[in-house]
């Protein structure tokens, strides 16, 4: 039995695939990387960040599983680079709703960067193409709404991303 439980266990374990393999993921961590790189002033790592749910450029107010999906993977490196993060899943006060992500309206910004001594807000857009998805990230500072840093990316669209684009909220 023992041998049988531990073959299931390392068949599983074969399929597993470590996210930096992952070439949605790895994207997601350059463009990070290249926010980062980019970004004047620099960004001190003890001041906390936002990252806002990705939305889609022609529907401001709408996003998808990939929206929200890469804005987790961008939020992801922040962190693994050593910058703290407000998680606004936790926060009672902003607009998150079931389905939609932490979508922030712009006169709710400047109100959470005070509340919260966010220096700075991570946001994205989206379009999609029938080959591409291609994503727009920001790094802008909420109390003038200047833009620090920008990257722009292209994914090349598989089964799985056009699945995930597929599950736009209302």
């Amino acid at each position: 039995m023992l041998v049988v439980g531990l073959a299931c266990l390392l068949s599983a374990c074969a399929n597993y695939q470590a996210g930096a393999r992952n070439p949605t993921i790895r994207a997601s961590y350059d463009a990070a990387d290249q926010l980062l790189a980019m970004v004047k002033p620099a960004l001190p790592k003890d001041a906390p960040l936002l990252v806002s749910t990705f939305v889609d450029i022609d529907r401001l107010t709408t996003t998808s599983t990939m929206g929200r999906m890469l804005a987790e993977q961008v939020a992801s490196r922040f962190t693994q680079q050593g910058y703290g993060l407000v998680e606004l899943k936790l926060r009672g006060n902003v607009f998150v709703q079931e389905g939609r992500g932490e979508l922030l309206l712009s006169r709710e910004v400047k109100d959470l960067s005070l509340s919260h001594n966010v220096q700075a807000v991570i946001v994205g857009s989206y379009a999609v193409s029938a080959e591409k998805l291609f994503l727009n990230l920001k790094i802008v500072r909420p109390l003038d709404s200047r833009v620090l840093s920008a990257h722009n990316i292209a994914l090349d669209l598989d089964e799985t991303s056009r699945a995930m684009l597929m599950s736009e909220s209302p």
